[in-house]
């Protein structure tokens, strides 16, 4: 019998705990044990080899060049550094192939989806026909996205979000909680939708939109990022 595959989960915050439960549901709903959590990575020093969830806190991020033997799950991602995940994500030095993508057993994956490398996808999300979803995306629960919709890298979309069709999200994006996309429409890199907000139209890069209809009400940052 093959041994668990070894998972280590950047972040510690709540994100990163709710991965670590995620895992364990994987486990319970499988014949065989799935995964085995080695502990998490977070660069905050006074976290350092404290437990959380019985899983200790090994180390920052850059310890994970030290861990050959394993895979790994980020959970770092809020409305407050969301454009900087990239980079954050970056501070492993980790290979694109190291990173697990992890399903929850409540979620529903079309088989006609594609996912990249990283993903997370929590309870009871709708992943819907022929949508494409880019490396380091976080879902949260009970959110849809629906058919031929494109997620970019780096994006987190929280709970209860609504995604229509033919909708494409751009890179380093955060769509707030029960906030809602009208189909056939563009939300381009780091933007920013606020929670309960209704997207009616395309939206431009390095936008914070709020509202019902969602409005502009500033840029993201003054800088956007380029991708690398």
């Amino acid at each position: 019998m093959s041994r668990p595959k070894r998972i280590v989960i950047l972040g510690t915050g709540g994100n990163s705990v709710d991965i670590l439960d995620t895992l364990n549901d994987i486990n319970d709903a499988s014949s065989t044990r799935v995964y085995e959590c080695l502990g998490f990575l977070d660069d905050n020093e006074s976290l350092r080899r404290k437990r959380i969830l019985h899983s200790e806190v090994l180390g920052p991020l850059a310890t994970a060049r030290d861990l050959k033997d394993c895979f790994f799950v980020n959970g770092i991602g809020a409305p407050t550094n969301f454009w900087k995940k990239e980079s954050i994500i970056a501070k492993t030095g980790a290979a694109l192939e190291r990173f697990e993508t992890v399903i929850h057993p409540s979620a529903s994956v079309s088989r006609t989806a594609t996912l990249g490398r990283g993903v997370v996808i929590f309870q009871h999300v709708v992943v819907t026909s022929n949508v494409h979803v880019g490396n380091h995306v976080i879902i949260l629960p009970n959110t849809v996205i629906s058919h031929d919709d494109v997620v970019g890298d780096y994006t987190c979309i929280a709970g209860g979000v609504c995604i229509s069709g033919q909708v494409t999200i751009g890179r380093s994006c955060y769509l707030g909680t029960n906030s809602t996309i009208i189909g056939n429409t563009e939300v381009g890199d780091q933007c920013l939708i606020g929670m309960g907000s209704c997207v009616l139209r395309n939206v431009p890069p390095n936008s914070v939109m709020v509202g019902n209809p969602a409005r502009f009400i500033r840029h993201t940052v003054e800088e956007p990022t380029e991708h690398r």
